[in-house]
């Protein structure tokens, strides 16, 4: 559609809207997340919904005004897919925030977008229960943009992504029609799965504005080791001879040296002196010290050391260390972060693929990755007014991309497309599985004024 097509009425749009703002300050806020992309403009205002019906009425307006429209959760997105510039307003459900039912019984919880992940972890372990799908931000990010990008997590090889964890999906169409999808049942193929449709749709063929999750019994014990290389390769390559003895560890994270460093500068922690690489590893369950035992067997060739932690508390230090590699790295200037995934057997080609590539183009890539299930986060850090969408980031963006669709892999695990990864999808889709996702969206977005220019 051409852009001119979406221009509004603006006046007597805006006069419409709920809860509607254009205060530059409550702009500056929802312009963007966490991907190091800042728009060169201001969007033109934003809507703090709060309730269903005010989604329901900023999409009937934006509808009838041809209005574009860029959702907005907790705003954690780490490929732009939230961004808003002039032209566009945000609506923005952070404050539909509820817990609105859980189930212990049937093992489900019934929320709304805004309810953060680890709120939720807490409500439900009240009930003995959690949340399976846990990104390293779990603290900030909310359900409905981990349900936007179908997001992963720690323990997404034993548990799956989002999209194994959703059992109904209530949505706001373009129009302003509120769509139910999936059933409260962990069995249901009445029909096309929806469900799944919207999950990692980007916020571009309907809004959120109510979840029905699965909820797992909180394991009965757990068994955790960290391990520590001379090398990069080394960790990746251990990671590998784990799937291969055929263990399935509920978390298995590797984090490069370059990254320990800087988590260690961060926190006052000194895990780079222990190696230059580190594995994370926790098993879950009735036999969860004698699957750990497995893996470290599996491993042994490949380590410097093994660090067992004496206790819960020094298991937690260890998992934090881990979820404070991104929070570390963004100390020290601009991220902009990857999100390749690649078939398990090839995590230590691509690990060594992007030291060549950081070598070779002179941007600096660190490296983490959900080991596990071959989901590697290649972390570019520049300086803070250096830009990320040009020059020589943007080469390395593009070395990886394409690096990893020649290893058998994707140029998006579990972060999306967003505005960031536009000029690489079409060599991973192809032409006619994108024109068939073009006209998905167009049958339900026909004016095209959800989330414009993201995902496909």
């Amino acid at each position: 559609m051409a852009k001119d097509q979406l221009t509004p009425s603006r006046p007597d749009a805006f006069a419409a809207l709920p809860r509607f703002s254009q205060d530059p300050a409550e702009l500056e806020l929802v312009r963007t997340d966490r991907s190091g992309f800042v728009p060169p403009t201001l969007p033109d205002g934003v809507v703090q919904a709060e309730s269903v019906q005010d989604v329901v009425e900023t999409l009937r307006v934006a509808n009838r005004h041809r209005l574009p429209v860029v959702p907005r959760g907790a705003g954690t997105g780490l490929a732009a897919g939230a961004s808003a510039r002039a032209g566009e307003i945000v609506l923005d459900v952070h404050q539909m925030n509820r817990v609105l039912h859980i189930d212990p019984v049937e093992q489900t919880a019934v929320v709304e977008p805004g309810v953060l992940n680890a709120e939720l972890n807490a409500a439900a372990a009240e009930h003995g229960l959690f949340y399976a799908p846990d990104p390293a931000s779990t603290a900030i990010c909310s359900i409905g943009g981990n349900i936007a990008t179908n997001a992963g997590g720690m323990r997404c090889a034993k548990y799956g992504v989002t999209r194994e964890s959703v059992l109904g999906l209530k949505v706001v169409l373009a129009d302003g029609q509120v769509l139910v999808t999936g059933a409260g049942t962990i069995k249901a193929v009445t029909g096309y799965d929806l469900n799944a449709l919207f999950i990692g749709s980007e916020g571009t063929l309907g809004v959120v504005v109510e979840a029905t999750l699965r909820l797992r019994p909180v394991p009965v014990a757990t068994a955790t080791a960290a391990a520590y290389f001379d090398d990069v390769e080394s960790a990746a390559a251990a990671a590998a001879a784990v799937v291969a003895a055929r263990a399935t560890p509920s978390v298995l994270e590797l984090v490069d040296g370059p990254t320990l460093g800087a988590i260690d500068a961060a926190t006052g922690t000194r895990h780079r002196s222990r190696g230059e690489a580190f594995l994370l590893i926790q098993t879950d369950g009735f036999g969860a010290a004698i699957e750990r035992d497995v893996v470290l067997g599996a491993i042994e060739p490949f380590t410097r050391a093994v660090q067992l932690p004496a206790d819960e508390a020094a298991t937690a230090a260890l998992l934090q260390a881990r979820r404070d590699a991104i929070p570390s790295l963004e100390r020290l200037g601009r991220t902009s972060i990857g999100d390749v995934g690649v078939p398990r057997k090839r995590l230590a080609e691509m690990v060594a693929g992007i030291q060549r590539i950081s070598q070779e183009t002179g941007v600096r890539i660190f490296t983490i990755a959900h080991a596990a299930d071959g989901n590697l986060h290649p972390i570019i850090v520049a300086d803070p007014d250096e830009p990320i969408t040009t020059g020589a980031p943007k080469e390395a963006l593009g070395r990886m991309f394409e690096l990893a669709r020649t290893l058998g892999g994707t140029l998006t695990g579990e972060h999306g497309i967003g505005l960031l990864k536009q000029d690489w999808v079409e060599a991973e889709l192809g032409g006619l599985s994108r024109e068939l996702q073009h006209r998905i969206k167009q049958a339900l977005d026909p004016l095209g004024i959800l989330n414009p220019g993201k995902a496909i």
